[in-house]
């Protein structure tokens, strides 16, 4: 029963979608659940800290046995016990701890063989059309987010801190939650007076002029085809990420931990922008869909 010493090691920011690896460690945690920690994987866990992304979909495999991927989760331990998710008592990358991707398989105590055993070599087979079509989701989230930064740059009444392109962040400023699935995103920002404290113009806003601009500004950035990369400073779970992107005369760098397209090359992006203020809090939400190539 011996928990890591060090951060799963992963490939998923590169791309990959398979990864033969080493079963670490195995556990039946009180819910019920297997869980299974390897020294590498594939597999995108959702974090509990800021869940946008969800999970990847997929198996593990050994030999003839295949056990279906029911969750995965980001893990943390200090080599005794094994904190899931929001059931962590420390912060990612904290001194003494290592930080893990934790694969939920179906199985139970009373199956000897629900699941594979330490030691074991598995290939990990991600679901490939599930990761494009949420890896399209979250390319095509950060796109929209920085259309939109541009269209309300000039709401501002006061200096605030730049996006990656130079315009005021207003969706650091707002964001309240992200949600990236297939092929998509919806983006909530709150604009209270908070934001107006801070310079933000709520008043007057035409949710349809601002979406034609963003759109607009999405179609120039897409037409270029750029190419999309994540500079990694590891291969560790929690080694810093960016997403960075060659956008016309311009280098968008933003911090990321998600899975992406390696291009623009023949997606197309538009928004739909609504305003809710059920609550008494104006909040902005803009829809993001993302369009891309099908198969020649």
């Amino acid at each position: 029963m011996t928990l890591p010493a060090s951060d799963t090691t992963v490939t998923y920011p590169a791309g990959a979608v398979e990864a033969v690896s080493r079963v670490l460690h195995v556990e039946m945690r009180d819910d019920g659940r297997r869980v299974v920690l390897l020294d590498t994987t594939a597999f995108h866990p959702v974090d509990s800290a800021w869940p946008d992304q969800g999970p990847d979909r997929g198996v593990l495999v050994a030999g003839t046995r295949t056990w279906p991927v029911t969750d995965c989760v980001v893990g943390a331990t200090d080599g005794t016990t094994l904190h899931l998710g929001a059931g962590s008592p420390v912060r990612k990358g904290t001194d003494g701890w290592a930080f893990v991707v934790v694969h939920v398989i179906e199985g139970s105590r009373s199956e000897p063989d629900g699941g594979p055993a330490e030691g074991d070599e598995v290939v990990v087979r991600v679901d490939a059309t599930h990761r494009v079509a949420v890896s399209a989701g979250h390319t095509g989230c950060h796109l929209a987010s920085l259309a939109l930064n541009r269209a309300l740059s000039g709401r501002w009444k006061k200096d605030v801190a730049p996006d990656a392109l130079g315009a005021p962040n207003f969706d650091a400023l707002a964001i309240d939650t992200t949600v990236i699935g297939e092929f998509g995103s919806v983006d909530r920002y709150r604009l209270g007076k908070s934001l107006r404290r801070k310079g933000f113009v709520v008043e007057d806003l035409d949710t349809d002029a601002i979406a034609a601009e963003v759109d607009a500004t999405l179609a120039e950035w897409t037409a270029t085809g750029a190419s999309i990369s994540i500079e990694a400073d590891g291969p560790g779970l929690t080694d810093r990420r960016r997403w960075v992107c060659g956008l016309p005369g311009e280098r968008a760098e933003i911090p990321c931990g998600g899975t992406h397209l390696t291009s623009l090359a023949g997606i197309d992006v538009a928004v739909r922008l609504e305003l809710d203020d059920a609550d008494g809090t104006p909040v902005l939400q803009m829809d993001t869909r993302v369009a891309v190539p099908g198969p020649s």
